[in-house]
């Protein structure tokens, strides 16, 4: 909340939502980005010299938000961009779709998170939305259902991060994903003024 207060209040360029190079931590949510000269338990504004952390897809409140208690969620985090970033929220899925196969512990060997969703994409109908949806939050798999950086997996493999828009520009993890959604502000800027407006009017901006 202090991050985006302070891109709208200093009246800086929306595109900054995304790619600014600072954020507001104290210490216990510094040692989560893995910064360790930020003491005490107020917030002050710090510079991130890792460009994952830049802008609001590298934010421990929005990676948390969109992943589970116990494992990320790539389908989460890929709604969320395309609702939220991109203006292109993807429809409701059919009724009578089964859930997510989860393993139990001990009982099965691990699989990644990307597998199992290749097999889930494998069915046309659930391709149409996941197919432009998975990839999204693919690029986001090095963060962990807390947000912590990691670079192996659940399964302990290493992660795989890249990925490609409908329209063939491909990128590799939330370094070029980010670059992809600044080269199209288009997309970006209607989709936070129509949220804006939204949240102004407390109703939906449709005739």
């Amino acid at each position: 909340r202090l991050f985006v207060d302070s891109v709208l209040r200093s009246d800086r360029s929306v595109s900054d939502l995304l790619t600014a190079d600072y954020t507001f931590l104290n210490e216990r949510l510094a040692m989560l980005y893995g910064i360790e000269n930020v003491k005490g338990s107020h917030f002050r504004q710090v510079s991130l010299a890792d460009s994952a952390r830049h802008g609001l897809l590298g934010k421990g409140a929005i990676l948390m938000m969109t992943a589970y208690p116990n494992r990320t969620s790539p389908v989460l985090r890929g709604s969320f961009i395309l609702e939220y970033i991109v203006g292109a929220p993807p429809a409701t899925p059919p009724p009578g779709l089964d859930a997510f196969p989860e393993a139990e512990i001990g009982t099965a060997k691990a699989r990644t998170v990307r597998d199992i969703m290749a097999k889930h994409r494998a069915n046309p109908t659930c391709f149409a939305c996941h197919g432009v949806m998975d990839p999204l939050g693919f690029a986001l798999e090095n963060f962990d259902a807390t947000g912590h950086w990691r670079t192996r997996n659940e399964a302990n493999s290493p992660i795989d991060a890249s990925g490609a828009v409908p329209y063939g520009t491909t990128f590799d993890g939330v370094v070029g994903l980010r670059q992809v959604i600044v080269n199209q502000p288009d997309r970006f800027v209607p989709t936070l003024t129509e949220k804006l407006l939204t949240y102004a009017l407390g109703r939906g901006v449709d005739y």
